[in-house]
């Protein structure tokens, strides 16, 4: 898989750990299976935006806030996808 979805399964990982959560426990809270969880955090599949925010509010936090979680850890040398948001007139 490429950078961004293996450093967003970082960050949910580190995320659920940091409330001393195991994988079981965060997939109830979001109503996912235990082994969609690991392969989230190991990047080895893709979670849809759907998913994103069931993991979101499982953890308490914003879809913003997750993502930015990703944006903040990500490895320098591999974010290349770390590029300042256009702005968008509506």
């Amino acid at each position: 898989m490429n950078a961004i979805v293996q450093d967003f399964g970082a960050a949910v990982r580190r995320l659920r750990e940091a409330r001393a959560w195991s994988q079981e426990r965060l997939a109830e809270h979001a109503g996912l299976n235990r082994t969609y969880v690991g392969e989230i955090e190991r990047g080895t599949v893709i979670a849809s935006i759907v998913t994103v925010e069931k993991l979101a509010h499982a953890l308490g936090m914003s879809v913003a806030d997750l993502l930015g979680a990703l944006v903040a850890t990500a490895p320098p040398a591999r974010a290349s996808y770390l590029v300042q948001p256009a702005s968008f007139d509506l």
